[in-house]
């Protein structure tokens, strides 16, 4: 028999199936967390976005989004674009790697991380198509209960970025050489610019 704390559990496990993949989004709170700077402001963006798309997707916004391709489109080359830069950006970090304590001096501001983690949640077309329309989709299939499964996917999204951005911290002692940070520049590097250059390419 269906119940809500059933729907609420799906919606966990599925919720935590898309965000627990390497992204653009998570190799961005994972480099805060390791240098731990501003880490409660990105967790709760990520979160609280998570949570408005989700919503939107199960109040049945998705069948907008389907009817409006164009905009997808230039979500995708606007967010790809973005996506480049900031693998360019990491690539040159890793030709020029510096140890923890060094990267804690020269963390970015507050506001430079905000609207960072704002871009790269907003301007990718995937995130849409993962909460507004797949998360949307399955919570339909869940009649009345649908809401209790959204609840229950925003959860999932709020211990992922949690357990993410504040238990990078327990990395510290592997990030304090700089080789280490060469290698997580290079493959946030590699994620990003090839994540950027699918989405243009798919348009």
């Amino acid at each position: 028999m269906q119940t809500p704390l059933i729907a609420a559990a799906a919606g966990l496990g599925t919720g935590l199936s898309l965000i627990v993949a390497i992204g653009a989004q998570n190799a961005f709170v994972l480099r805060q967390g390791l240098s731990r700077r501003h880490v409660p402001a990105v967790v709760a963006i990520c979160a609280a976005s998570d949570a408005v798309l989700i919503a939107a997707g199960v109040a049945g916004i998705g069948s907008l989004v389907r009817a409006w391709p164009t905009a997808i489109t230039a979500l995708a080359w606007v967010g790809g674009t973005f996506l480049v830069g900031y693998g360019l950006l990491a690539a040159r970090r890793a030709l020029r790697p510096a140890g923890l304590d060094a990267l804690r001096q020269t963390a970015p501001a507050l506001r430079t991380a905000v609207l960072t983690c704002l871009a790269l949640t907003w301007l990718n077309p995937h995130v849409y198509l993962d909460t507004v329309l797949l998360l949307g989709s399955v919570a339909g299939s869940y009649g009345r209960d649908r809401w209790a499964f959204g609840a229950g996917a925003a959860l999932g999204s709020v211990l992922w970025f949690t357990a993410l951005g504040f238990g990078a911290r327990l990395l510290a002692r592997f990030f304090a050489r700089p080789a280490s940070w060469r290698v997580l520049d290079g493959v946030i590097a590699a994620t990003m610019t090839s994540l950027g250059v699918l989405l243009v390419a798919g348009q």
